[in-house]
C-alpha cells in the first residue's frame, strides 16, 4: 500500500537569492520519496511533500552539503486542512428588514452553546524565526568576505614588497574565497545544477589564473563574495519585514490562577485562561474582553490610525495596545494560532508558491545560463581560430561574458518583488495566497460584493427615533428597559444606542415576551409594550401620519419597533444594518478605476435597493448561494475578470467560481484559510488597495527585468569591443542584483489608501 503523502516544513539559513532556491529545489526533488517541493527565499523556508520512503536525514545532509543550514520547523499543531468559511452563519439570507424582532425569548436566548472552536482547529504552528546571526559580519558569508578581503589586501602588500611572487600571492588570495565557492559548485553539479552561478564564478576565476590575470581573479572573487553578502543582507531585511510582526506580541502575560495573578510566558497561554492587561501594555493573545473597557490601538497590526473603543464581549488581537483601562481577557487562541502567527504563516506559505511571471523567468533561465556559456565559449574560441585574434585577449573576454551572463539579477527580479509585495500587504491586513493571486489582481475588471457583513457592518443599529408623545430619549429608555438582558441583534442595537446616548435605563419588572408580537413589562410604574407595527395596530388604531412614517422607514429597508405606554403610542425606533464607514468611498475608488461593482445578496429587494442606492452600486437581491455562483459565471462569460468578496458560508460557491475569492473578515476567521485572499480588518477600500498593490508590484517587476537585462546588454557590448573586463563584469552582475533587490525592497514601504 502506498504511504499517505506527508508535508514537512524546514527553515533554511543562508539562502539569499533565487539561484540558491533553484539549487535546493533541484537537489531535493531528485531524492527518493519526494513528491514536490516549494522554496521561499524571503521567508527562508522550504516545504517538502513526501511519502514514507523519503529519508529526511538524507534530505538535510543534501541541503547542508550545498552550503545551507537546514532544520525542521517544529509544529505544535497539525497542518491546515480545508474548512468551511465563517462558522455556518448565513449572512446573506439573514433578513433584518423582515425579521420578527419580537418573537424571541429574552430569558432563554443563550449563545453559550455556540461552538467556535472548530473554526480555528487544525492550523499550523507559528513560524519559528530564524536563529541566524544578528549582524552581517557574524554570518558565514560575512566572515568569508572579510577573510577574502584581508587576503586580497595582504596579496597587494606582498606584491609591492616582492614583485616576483605577486601573481602567486594573488592566486593564494583568490583560493581563500574560491575554494568554498568551488565546493558549492561541485555539490550543486552533483545534485543536478551544473550551470550554477558558483560554477560560472569558478570557471571564470580559474580561467583568469591560467591566462595570467591572477590579480583580477582575486579581486573578482572578493567582489562576488561582497555581492553574495549584500544579497544576504537584503534577503534578511525582507524576511524581517514580516517576521517582525512576531515581535509585537509580548513575551510574558499576567494570568489569573487560583485567585492570584502570576506572570507566565505568552506562548504557554491556554484557551480559556483569563489574562490581565494593564493600560499601556500590549495584549499578549487573541481573546474576548470579559471585564473592563478601553481604547485599543490596533495600528501596529492593522495600520488603523484611530484607537477603537472595546467593551466586554468584544474581540481583541495579540500585539495591539491597551491604552487607558484595565482589561480582563479570556484567551481564545494559543500563541501558535493567534492572528499574527496565522498572518506570518500564510504569508510564508504564499511566498513559497510561484507567480506565473516567476515560473516563466525560472524556465527561461534554464536555457539562458547554458546559452551564455555557449556564447562565452564562442567569443573565446572563434576570433582566435578564424579571425586571427589573440588567444589571451579573447579568452579573457569570454571569461568576462561568463560573469556578465550570470542570471542572478534576472532570476531574483520577480520573486523579490512578489515577496516584498506580499509582506507589505500583510502588514496592512491584506493577505494574498501566493504570487499568482497577487498578479491576477491587476487584471480584475469587476467585483461582486456580498451585502451583510461585507458592504455593511453585519449588525443592525438604531438609525431613527421618532416621538409620538414622549421625548425621544424617554422612548429609547423605555425600549432599552424591556430589552435589558436580551442578546437578540435588534435588542443589542437598542441597548448600544442607549449606552452611546448615555440614557438612564430604569429596571423593568414582569418583563416577558409575547409570542409573535413583542415584549411587555412595567417600567417606572408604567405598562410598556415594544412590538411590531402589526401588533400595535391590533391594539390601537394608528393615525395616517404615523402609518406614513412607518411606511417611509420600511421603504428604506429599516425594521420598525413601536413603543406603547399605558395603551398609547409613545414613539418608534427604526433599525438597519448600516454600510461600513468606508464602503461608499471604497466603491467610488473602484468606479474611478473603471471597475464594475455589483452587490449580490440573499436579503430582500427593498433592503438591498435601499443600501445600494446609498452606496451607488447595482443590487441583485433575494439570491440563493447557487444564484450568486451563476451570476459570477455570467460575468466571466461576458469577458470580465471577477473578484468575489464575501464573509459567509453562503458565499463559498461564488468565491470558488470567481477568478479571485476574497474573504472579508477579521482575526482568526476560518475564511482566511479558504479564500484566495483575505481582508483582515473589514475595509471595503482594501479591495481597491489590493488591485493597486498588484499593479505596483508588476510595475516593479518590469523595472527589475529592465535593469537586469539592460545592464547585461550594455556590458556585453562593451566587453566584446574591449572597453570593460572582468572587474566591471562582476560589478555588472553584483550591481544589477543589488539594484534589483533594493528596488523590490521599496515595496515594503507601500501603504495604500487609508
Amino acid at each position: 500500500m502506498t504511504a499517505a503523502p506527508t508535508q514537512t516544513r524546514f527553515r533554511v539559513e543562508g539562502m539569499d537569492c533565487a539561484s540558491c532556491a533553484a539549487k535546493i529545489d533541484t537537489a531535493v526533488r531528485r531524492l527518493p520519496g519526494v513528491a514536490d517541493i516549494s522554496v521561499s527565499v524571503t521567508a527562508g523556508t522550504m516545504t517538502v511533500k513526501h511519502d514514507g520512503t523519503a529519508d529526511l536525514g538524507v534530505l538535510e545532509k543534501k541541503v547542508n552539503g550545498l552550503g545551507y543550514k537546514v532544520s525542521p520547523l517544529t509544529a505544535k499543531s497539525p497542518a491546515p486542512v480545508p474548512a468551511s468559511s465563517c462558522s455556518g452563519h448565513d449572512h446573506a439570507n439573514h433578513n433584518h428588514a423582515d425579521h420578527d424582532h419580537h418573537d424571541h425569548d429574552h430569558a432563554g436566548h443563550d449563545h453559550s452553546g455556540h461552538d467556535h472552536a472548530d473554526t480555528n482547529a487544525a492550523v499550523a504552528a507559528a513560524p519559528v524565526q530564524s536563529a541566524g546571526p544578528a549582524r552581517w559580519w557574524q554570518s558565514r558569508k560575512g566572515f568569508l568576505t572579510i577573510i577574502s578581503g584581508v587576503a586580497l589586501v595582504a596579496a597587494y602588500a606582498v606584491g609591492k614588497l616582492y614583485p616576483d611572487i605577486a601573481n602567486g600571492a594573488f592566486v593564494v588570495a583568490m583560493l581563500v574565497g574560491l575554494v568554498p565557492i568551488a565546493r558549492r559548485a561541485l555539490m550543486a553539479a552533483r545534485s543536478g545544477t551544473p550551470f550554477s552561478i558558483e560554477m560560472l564564478m569558478t570557471v571564470a576565476a580559474i580561467g583568469a589564473v591560467i591566462i595570467g590575470a591572477g590579480e583580477e581573479a582575486a579581486a573578482v572573487v572578493f567582489l562576488f563574495l561582497i555581492g553574495e553578502m549584500l544579497e544576504g543582507v537584503a534577503a534578511g531585511r525582507a524576511r524581517a519585514s514580516i517576521q517582525g510582526l512576531a515581535d509585537l506580541v509580548p513575551k510574558t502575560a499576567l494570568v489569573e490562577r487560583g485567585g492570584n495573578t502570576v506572570s507566565v510566558p505568552a506562548d504557554a497561554l491556554a484557551i480559556g485562561d483569563i489574562i490581565l492587561v494593564r493600560p499601556g501594555d500590549r495584549i499578549p493573545a487573541d481573546g474576548d474582553i470579559t471585564e473592563g473597557t478601553s481604547e485599543i490601538d490596533e495600528a501596529p497590526v492593522t495600520g488603523e490610525s484611530t484607537p477603537k473603543r472595546k467593551n466586554a464581549g468584544d474581540a481583541v488581537f495579540a500585539g495591539t495596545i491597551n491604552t487607558d483601562g484595565v482589561l480582563r481577557i479570556a484567551v481564545t487562541a494559543t500563541a501558535s494560532d493567534n492572528t499574527i502567527a496565522r498572518v506570518i504563516r500564510l504569508v510564508e506559505e504564499a511566498q513559497e508558491s510561484k507567480a506565473p511571471t516567476e515560473r516563466f523567468i525560472d524556465g527561461f533561465s534554464h536555457y539562458y545560463t547554458p546559452g551564455i556559456m555557449v556564447v562565452a565559449a564562442l567569443v573565446a574560441v572563434v576570433p582566435p581560430l578564424f579571425m586571427g585574434g589573440i588567444w589571451s585577449e579573447w579568452v579573457y573576454k569570454g571569461l568576462a561574458i561568463l560573469l556578465i551572463g550570470c542570471p542572478c539579477a534576472l532570476v531574483i527580479s520577480t520573486p523579490a518583488a512578489i515577496a516584498a509585495g506580499l509582506s507589505a500587504g500583510a502588514r496592512r491586513g491584506l493577505l494574498m495566497k501566493g504570487g499568482a493571486v497577487l498578479e491576477t489582481f491587476r487584471k480584475v475588471t469587476a467585483v461582486a460584493f456580498d451585502k451583510t457583513g461585507t458592504l455593511t457592518e453585519g449588525k443592525p443599529v438604531v438609525t431613527d427615533i421618532v416621538s409620538f408623545g414622549l421625548p425621544e430619549q424617554e422612548v429609547l429608555s423605555l425600549a432599552a428597559a424591556l430589552e435589558t438582558g436580551s442578546s437578540h441583534p435588534l435588542a443589542v442595537a437598542i441597548l448600544d444606542r442607549a449606552k452611546a446616548d448615555a440614557v438612564t435605563v430604569l429596571p423593568s419588572t414582569a418583563a416577558k415576551a409575547v409570542s409573535g408580537k413583542g415584549v411587555e413589562g412595567t417600567v417606572g410604574g408604567k405598562d410598556v409594550f415594544l412590538g411590531s407595527p402589526q401588533a400595535v395596530a391590533a391594539m390601537a388604531p394608528l393615525s395616517a401620519e404615523q402609518t406614513a412614517s412607518i411606511a417611509a422607514l420600511n421603504d428604506q429597508g429599516k425594521t420598525v419597533s413601536l413603543v406603547v405606554v399605558d395603551g398609547k403610542l409613545a414613539g418608534l425606533l427604526a433599525m438597519r444594518d448600516e454600510p461600513r464607514a468606508d464602503a461608499e468611498r471604497g466603491l467610488a475608488v473602484l468606479k474611478e478605476q473603471g471597475i464594475k461593482a455589483v452587490m449580490l445578496t440573499g436579503d430582500n429587494s427593498r433592503t438591498a435597493e435601499a443600501i445600494a442606492s446609498k452606496l451607488g452600486i447595482e443590487p441583485r437581491a433575494e439570491l440563493l448561494p447557487q444564484d450568486k455562483q451563476r451570476i459570477v459565471g455570467e460575468m466571466q462569460r461576458a469577458g470580465l475578470t471577477v473578484a468575489k468578496v464575501g464573509d459567509g458560508i453562503n458565499d463559498a460557491p461564488a468565491l470558488a467560481a470567481a477568478d479571485i475569492g476574497i474573504a472579508m473578515g477579521g482575526g482568526t476567521d476560518v475564511a482566511l484559510e479558504t479564500a484566495d485572499a483575505a481582508i483582515l480588518h473589514g475595509r471595503v477600500i482594501d479591495v481597491a488597495n489590493m488591485i493597486d498593490l498588484s499593479k505596483t508590484v508588476m510595475s516593479n517587476i518590469r523595472q527589475n527585468i529592465g535593469v537586469a537585462l539592460g545592464l547585461k546588454a550594455v556590458f556585453l557590448v562593451t566587453t566584446i569591443i574591449g572597453l570593460t573586463g572582468l572587474w566591471p563584469a562582476i560589478l555588472a552582475d553584483t550591481g544589477a542584483t543589488v539594484l534589483v533587490t533594493a528596488n523590490a525592497m521599496r515595496l515594503l514601504g507601500w501603504k495604500g489608501r487609508a
